[in-house]
């Protein structure tokens, strides 16, 4: 999964490709969320692929995302200090806990290309 912003804050977008475990592509998800920040972006993308695995029934989620801030912070290791991000890392928590396995992964931007297409047509398409 993938947020962005032109801009920061600025048109931002979030896209996730949801796939099966032998890779199989289920559901390509985006979504415009207008003049915000990247973080922010990253985080409804999250929240927007945890709740579409609930609402299939998911019981075991990996999710790959090049955002090391927001693969840092719902693995526990950091902090969250922004306020804006609060309510959304609450949201992605609350989520990811009612899964019955939930998996966080770092992965460079080079893997991530498919999301970022999303989240960029997301954004050309809410311009």
């Amino acid at each position: 999964m993938d947020g962005g912003a032109r801009g920061n804050p600025g048109p931002a977008g979030y896209g996730a490709l949801i796939r099966t475990r032998d890779g199989m592509i289920l559901r390509e998800l985006r979504g415009y969320l207008g003049t915000t920040t990247n973080n922010v972006a990253e985080y409804n993308g999250l929240i927007a692929a945890l709740r579409y695995a609930r609402s299939v029934g998911a019981s075991s989620v990996r999710v790959y995302a090049d955002s090391e801030l927001m693969v840092r912070q719902m693995r526990g290791e950091y902090r969250v200090k922004a306020p804006g991000l609060r309510p959304l890392y609450e949201e992605a928590r609350r989520l990811s806990s009612s899964l019955g396995r939930f998996e966080i992964l770092h992965i460079p931007r080079e893997q991530n290309r498919a999301a970022d297409r999303l989240a960029n047509m997301a954004m050309d398409e809410g311009a």
